[in-house]
């Protein structure tokens, strides 16, 4: 039997973990938790049955998905997964069937690695991470809690990722650097150097 699965946030990248999880088939997806507003509405065949403040009454028999997105700030989906851990929850981690994720890899809980995503060999996901679609982590990568590696970026090997920062798509990075907590990396860029922290990279 399949344990229930509730997920938070009904966005656009909501859509994009239903189908990893259908895919994974690990969990079913009881109900999706967002504005009180859109109580009542579905996205796909799932029904929107709460807001977040439903989180302490559901924590006993349900397991948990952070699926808002995470672009702008870590803020909303870091304050969801304290919410989390205050109410005991139990926090899934999911891993597309059509990803790699070497058995020589880490990944913490909450986190989820999507549709043809690679974790190489002796890297590092931390929890409530977002290892978006065709995304690379090379081998002895480090990517810090509540990251989001968004789609077709490129982390080469050794490369320490600070937590609750945002790497765009398609972004490459350079081996052995160390991009600091709480940055923004817009998409399409190279990153040869190290960057410190609240690093804020966008074209010039």
């Amino acid at each position: 039997m399949k344990n229930p699965l509730i997920l938070i946030g009904g966005g656009g990248h909501c859509k994009a973990c239903i189908d990893v999880i259908e895919q994974e088939d690990h969990y079913a997806i009881a109900g999706i938790l967002d504005k009180a507003e859109l109580v009542g509405t579905r996205i796909f065949d799932y029904p929107i049955i709460g807001t977040d403040e439903e989180i302490v009454q559901l924590a006993k028999n349900h397991h948990f998905l952070i699926t808002v997105g995470q672009i702008k700030s870590p803020a909303p989906r870091l304050a969801i997964y304290e919410k989390l851990k205050t109410a005991g929850g139990k926090i899934a981690t999911i891993i597309s069937p059509r990803a790699y994720l070497s058995a020589h890899a880490r990944i913490g809980e909450g986190s989820i690695v999507m549709h043809g995503a690679t974790v190489n060999a002796g890297a590092s996901i931390g929890n409530n991470c977002i290892i978006n679609s065709h995304a690379l982590v090379e081998h002895d990568a480090i990517i810090h809690d509540h990251c989001h590696i968004a789609t077709g970026a490129i982390i080469n090997g050794g490369v320490e990722v600070g937590a609750q920062t945002f790497i765009g798509s398609r972004v490459m990075t350079r081996e052995y650097l160390s991009i600091g907590a709480q940055s923004f990396v817009a998409g399409g860029l190279n990153v040869y150097q190290n960057l410190p922290e609240l690093s804020w990279v966008k074209p010039t």
